[in-house]
């Protein structure tokens, strides 16, 4: 059973709601039949990677939130965060463009690591304070997840992934997605936002059991050929 999940570095739900998606996928018994595959999206794909900001003042200069609001909003979702396990550092943070952090993640799909290298990355720009549109820092991202460097460079300074990064994110166009987090199960049902553990996990089941349930038929009779031979 596949599953797909647009995404963005930038977006704190992502990381909450990936954190529950993984809590509810790790209690079912069919967890080992379930392919996840990683998509890209952009929020904010205006960002210049040259002129990084801080979170308060992205709030303040792109969405006109005073920085009172700003910090309310915040706090609110560090509050979200830690019931999903994970200690934000929105003070640390720094907002810039992701395009090129997407290139790292198409990388990695390449390698099998797209899941580590997701977690890489959101633990980099949440909690560590780096700067996921800087070159060097991607490149480190990549040794460590256990990508060679010299690939990431390259992959990281032409247009490799660009193709497949455009394609992600025209498919959630097509799909009408316009936020993310965003979860198509098996190409039949959708699950939006950063939904608590108990949620992914009903929408799994529910859509696993659909999808192993044996066909019902509707014929009667017919003229058919086997392995074995034609009957009528």
């Amino acid at each position: 059973m596949k599953i797909e999940i647009w995404s963005d570095v930038m977006c704190p739900f992502c990381y909450i709601g990936k954190h529950n998606f993984e809590q509810a996928l790790e209690k079912l018994p069919f967890k080992n039949e379930i392919e996840v595959e990683w998509k890209s999206f952009q929020l904010d794909p205006t960002l210049d990677t040259s002129k990084p900001q801080n979170t308060i003042e992205y709030f303040k200069e792109k969405k006109g939130f005073p920085a009172e609001q700003a910090s309310q909003m915040i706090n609110q979702v560090a509050q979200m965060g830690k019931g999903a396990g994970i200690d934000f550092n929105f003070e640390k943070a720094i907002i810039t463009n992701t395009f090129t952090a997407h290139k790292l993640l198409h990388l990695a799909k390449k390698h099998g690591k797209s899941n580590e290298m997701e977690e890489a990355l959101f633990k980099a720009h949440f909690i560590d304070g780096k700067n996921v549109g800087d070159l060097e820092e991607l490149v480190s991202l990549a040794e460590n997840t256990g990508i060679d460097k010299d690939e990431a460079r390259k992959a990281l300074t032409t247009d490799q992934f660009d193709y497949g990064i455009n394609q992600d994110i025209q498919e959630a166009k097509n799909n009408g997605i316009s936020g993310v987090p965003f979860f198509i199960l098996n190409g039949k049902y959708a699950v939006s936002g950063a939904q608590l553990a108990e949620v992914f996990a009903d929408a799994l089941q529910q859509t696993y059991k659909e999808t192993v349930s044996p066909l019902k038929d509707l014929s009667q009779g017919g003229a058919s050929c086997d392995a074995d031979g034609c009957s009528m």
